[in-house]
């Protein structure tokens, strides 16, 4: 038995689609003179993976489109929005706080202590942790002080009896006693207990 050519759809798609883009690139090279870019769609039965859905082809004046391209207006795309990481969200709130009167026992939003702060941010960010310092830095996965990233909780003094959220550059943000408010304080400007992550 003779051997058969078969012309599969597939390769009849893909013989037509690449006509097309080689239609474009004569077309685009037909001339530079007065040439102006020109978006088509590519028909739906020519569309193969690899094979845009539109085109941009320069078209010189006085060449008419192929039969069966519609010229479409130009689409422009709006850059994606960037990813905020949960720690980030977690210090972008308590930074909304920065200026809030200390308050021992206040959980905000007006004013806080300094879990008070902690829990909050953390609850802004749809993490619910433990109320208490000591609770706080006893939960949660445990981190070095080298690793620390922005929206740790960092506890500080002899058994955590103070916290703040690790803001990054060597900065923690806290409520640090009566008579203060929220702030920015560096890392070292207190004795460093422990470090703890919930996200």
């Amino acid at each position: 038995m003779g051997a058969h050519s078969i012309k599969t759809v597939s390769t009849g798609r893909r013989v037509a689609a690449a006509g097309l883009l080689a239609a474009g690139a004569a077309v685009a090279g037909a001339g530079t003179a007065a040439a102006a870019p020109v978006t088509v769609d590519v028909p739906v039965e020519l569309r193969l993976p690899g094979v845009p859905a539109q085109v941009t082809v320069d078209v010189p004046e006085g060449i008419a489109l192929p039969a069966g391209l519609a010229q479409v207006a130009p689409v422009e795309f709006a850059a994606p929005a960037p990813q905020i990481s949960t720690g980030q969200r977690i210090l972008e709130a308590a930074g909304t706080r920065v200026g809030s009167p200390y308050v021992w026992g206040a959980t905000g939003p007006s004013s806080f202590d300094c879990s008070g702060l902690t829990s909050w941010a953390y609850k802004e960010a749809g993490i619910s942790i433990p109320r208490t310092s000591q609770a706080q830095i006893g939960g949660g996965t445990q981190v070095s002080k080298a690793d620390l990233q922005p929206g740790d909780i960092v506890a500080f003094y002899s058994g955590a009896s103070h916290v703040g959220i690790y803001a990054g550059n060597g900065q923690v943000v806290h409520a640090p006693y009566s008579g203060t408010s929220v702030s920015y304080a560096p890392l070292d400007s207190m004795p460093f207990y422990g470090a703890t992550r919930y996200y």
